[in-house]
């Protein structure tokens, strides 16, 4: 019986066994925990105390202690008493490396050690950051042989190969009117016209369609579109605020999104955009139209809190350029890659000096009109310390951080300072600038003798000595009849003082810059400080009268009151101004900012590093980018992380022979652009037989191989722009100031230009998913009602389809030639048979159902309702059948 007893016991430990093993997945629900909780202190890139816990195999060997678990003996395993020790110093992960684990992963871990610890058996480690694919140098790998003599284009080679491998098919090239469309909307972002479309099926060729290409890459609108695409991964963001409070980014940012579109159309290489992008101020000082570059950085201003601002910086540096996420390391060392903490701060490092700075445009001196965001070094000496677990709160003051870049690849980084022009460091003395100062005090000065002169008619007598009598004592204010002429008076003499105070400040400030020490500025300085002070008396003496009229005038008790106060101070301010002349410590004033002589270098030193030749990240990063938006996907999955979480992609090579045709052809966008558009891959359709498609879609369901072309929903500012494009309505002009985010119904510009702020993004363009300010890598595509709702209702809409249709209507009375040509001009493309039968049925019924609302409407006919009713039912017809167009799926994707 106790045998029995026995044997009953042990078959249902065994089930108990076999039922925790088959409730715990080790790759779903354990290795997880070990990738979060454990592998930054025991994984490739450290071993703390021997022991690595990237593999099953790996846990069950343990460390330079020993064993650390016993399978299917959970309560024995050193491993599971460490994570449930409630011990500061006993529990794993410790403090300040991360939270411990919680109960359900504890009881997960147990349910797998009682069950023996089943792990797959070719299961894979931690790859070592010395041989892992990204981190390897690019070296152009061999154009793989081609089966077909027809298989010519060295990306098409790649992706064959890969094809045969593992048997899947491409389907056959795309018609010409969907190849048309593809590539316009591709390179320019606007549709081609039906014109365009009828010249192309006509002469459709290979060099035909490489005309095209090279068409479209020439045109200024190829800017536009790509200059979008980059704008969202280098986080464009118009300046954040409410009224005139700064929040985040700067003013008038778009002058840097208007050098990235000029910068793409005049093709500049990619690695000096970087580099402008940067260190323009560092390089290029004395040119404004490479410095509207650096609002790349400028972007980052946070009013707030500084560190947010250089977190940003760091981290999205990293991101955009090298495609490496770095932001954990802020706190600790990164858990993949070989980044430090200590690392990360070197980083920083590089941009702790900076600061913005708003400089003038010839024709605007007020910069809060206009003017260009700018980086440049402030402080010089800035330290940077280490955030202790990455509380801004604990630096750790006893270690400065040198600046430096995370991993050098074997690639220089030498910081050398930078000697910058007198016109950086001070800016009023740009030519120009000193010009229209000095002509807008001479402008300011004839107008107001003109005044003067309508009562005197004579030149008037104004002071030119340096003496306190020049100003003229307070007068006994006279009758009403004469306070004109004397206020004008007053008025000329305010003028000519403040022009020759601000030409004194130039002299004084040209012989500083030559010598600060000399006696030219000594003596230049002391002259310009008693003319500012004559100037400012003759202005106090301006305000004072002016003041005094504004009390004789007033009328309502409570507002002389107020008035009396003004004038009160007004004479008291300009009683310290007449005092002040008879003292002898009057300080020169400078003429504008003053900036540092010099800049650190660093950030010059960094863009030579990140755009060097050997950095083997830079370009492969800019090649997934650019292909990604041409197929929809990207050659590496992950666009912003390149580390080590990054399996080696499947088309390595091509993505290798891609990176250096960047480099060799001087990082030229346009070639590479050219390579892939023209291969025979981009050119697919995006269907075909269905068999082929069957045989494909068992092997390769999600097209890794690029059998065929994917279908993609363009991008908001496409829809918008093609929908005002196609009804003649897109004003496109290049350029400009950023048109406010509320007005994209009312203004026809391209929307690339409109606000696109956190808060300030138009409303068309976040129900279609535009790029989020903060970050977006790669947009995301949502189906969701409100689309539909958008398209359907929007004015924008049914303006865009009233245009058309009338613009067709007036060219053609025949139905069949309108259905035509209004599939040409929205989906540019014939229509089908059956398409043109269900638009004959659609535009009779709409034309019946009018003409009957028309007859309903006749004893209305003077109200609004009732001519509108009345409008032609054959127009109104064609409107409605244009507006269901324009909310087809075929005009809102690219096939």
């Amino acid at each position: 019986m106790r045998n029995s007893t026995l044997s009953l016991l042990t078959c249902f430990l065994s089930l108990v066994c076999q039922a925790a093993s088959a409730q715990v997945d080790y790759l779903d629900e354990i290795k997880p925990i070990f990738t979060e909780k454990c592998i930054s202190c025991h994984g490739a890139l450290k071993q703390e105390g021997g022991l690595r816990l990237d593999t099953a195999r790996a846990i069950i060997q343990g460390g330079d202690s020993g064993e650390i678990v016993i399978a299917k003996v959970p309560d024995e395993s050193e491993l599971l008493s460490r994570v449930e020790a409630e011990e500061d110093y006993l529990r794993m992960p410790p403090e300040g490396e991360g939270e411990a684990l919680s109960a359900e992963q504890i009881a997960a871990l147990r349910k797998w050690i009682q069950a023996g610890m089943p792990a797959p058996e070719d299961e894979q480690g931690q790859a070592s950051p010395e041989s892992h694919w990204a981190y390897q140098p690019i070296e152009r790998p061999e154009i793989p042989e081609a089966d077909s003599d027809s298989l010519l284009h060295p990306i098409d080679r790649f992706l064959a190969a890969k094809r045969s491998d593992v048997g899947v098919e491409a389907v056959a090239p795309a018609d010409a009117f969907t190849l048309l469309r593809r590539i316009s909307l591709d390179l320019t972002g606007l549709p081609p016209t039906p014109e365009q479309q009828h010249q192309f099926q006509q002469s459709f060729s290979p060099e035909a369609y490489e005309s095209v290409v090279n068409q479209l890459l020439e045109s200024e609108h190829f800017g536009e579109r790509w200059g979008r695409h980059w704008m969202d991964v280098w986080r464009y963001s118009d300046w954040d605020g409410y009224k005139n409070q700064l929040r985040g980014s700067q003013r008038h940012l778009w002058h840097w999104r208007d050098w990235i579109i000029e910068s793409l159309n005049a093709d500049k290489g990619y690695d000096q955009m970087i580099t402008e992008m940067i260190a323009g101020d560092e390089l290029y000082p004395e040119q404004p139209d490479v410095m509207r570059a650096t609002g790349f950085l400028a972007r980052n201003y946070h009013v707030s809190n500084r560190n947010i601002w250089l977190d940003s910086t760091v981290e999205h540096t990293a991101k955009a350029f090298l495609g490496l996420t770095i932001a954990c390391a802020r706190c600790h060392d990164h858990k993949y890659d070989p980044v430090s903490q200590v690392s990360y701060y070197s980083m920083r490092a590089i941009f702790e000096p900076i600061n913005v700075r708003t400089d003038r445009i010839a024709g605007q001196p007020d910069r809060k009109q206009n003017g260009i965001p700018r980086i440049y070094d402030k402080d010089l000496k800035a330290k940077t310390f280490l955030f202790i677990r990455g509380d801004e709160r604990q630096p750790d003051e006893s270690s400065p951080i040198t600046p430096d870049v995370f991993n050098s690849f074997e690639i220089p980084f030498d910081v050398t300072s930078v000697s910058l022009p007198v016109t950086a460091s001070v800016p009023a003395l740009i030519e120009t600038v000193e010009q229209e100062d000095m002509a807008s005090a001479d402008l300011n000065v004839q107008k107001t003798r003109e005044k003067l002169e309508e009562f005197e008619q004579v030149e008037p007598t104004l002071a030119t000595g340096d003496s306190q009598k020049d100003v003229p004592p307070a007068p006994e204010f006279p009758q009403k009849l004469e306070d004109d002429h004397l206020e004008a008076s007053y008025a000329a003499r305010a003028a000519d003082w403040k022009r020759r105070s601000l030409k004194a400040r130039y002299d004084a400030e040209k012989a500083r810059i030559d010598d600060e020490s000399s006696q030219a500025f000594k003596t230049l300085a002391k002259i310009a400080a008693r003319i500012e002070r004559r100037s400012d008396a003759a202005q106090a003496r301006l305000q004072t009268f002016r003041a005094w009229r504004k009390l004789q005038e007033a009328k309502d008790e409570k507002a002389r009151n107020s008035l009396i106060t003004a004038l009160d101070k007004a004479r008291e301010q300009e009683r310290q101004k007449l005092n002040a002349l008879s003292k002898t410590d009057a300080k020169f004033t400078p003429v504008g900012e003053r900036y540092p002589e010099t800049s650190t270098g660093r950030r010059t030193a960094l863009a030579k590093w990140i755009t060097h030749p050997d950095n083997p990240l830079t370009a492969r990063v800019a090649v997934n980018h650019v292909w990604l938006r041409h197929f929809g996907t990207p050659l590496v999955a992950s666009p912003s992380d390149f580390g080590l979480r990054a399996p080696l992609p499947v088309h390595a090579e091509l993505l290798d022979w891609l990176a250096s045709e960047l480099i060799e052809s001087g990082w030229s966008m346009k070639h590479l652009h050219r390579l892939i558009v023209t291969s025979d891959a981009y050119q697919l359709a995006s269907t075909g037989d269905q068999q082929l498609l069957a045989d494909n879609e068992s092997i390769d369901p999600e097209n890794e191989y690029y059998w065929r072309a994917n279908v993609r929903r363009l991008e908001a500012e496409i829809i918008r722009d093609s929908m005002l494009f196609v009804s003649g309505q897109l004003d496109q002009s290049l350029g400009g100031q950023e048109i406010a985010h509320g007005k994209g119904e009312e203004v026809f510009r391209r929307s690339v230009y409109f606000q696109h702020a956190y808060e300030k993004q138009m409303l068309m363009m976040t129900i279609f998913d535009a790029a989020n300010p903060a970050e977006c890598y790669e947009r995301s595509t949502s189906i969701i009602p409100q689309q539909a709702l958008a398209l359907s209702n929007s004015s924008l809409t049914q303006s865009a389809s009233k245009h058309l249709a009338n613009k067709l209507h007036s060219q053609s009375r025949d139905r069949d030639e309108f259905i035509n040509t209004v599939f040409e001009s929205v989906l540019c493309r014939p229509c089908s048979d059956e398409e043109r039968e269900a638009c004959r049925g659609f535009l009779e019924k709409q034309e019946n159902w009018l003409k009957e609302q028309n007859s309903e409407a006749e004893d209305r006919k003077d109200s609004a309702e009732g001519e509108d009713a009345l409008a032609d039912p054959t127009l109104r017809a064609r409107q409605s059948l244009v507006h269901v167009l324009l909310n087809h799926n075929d005009f809102v994707s690219v096939r």
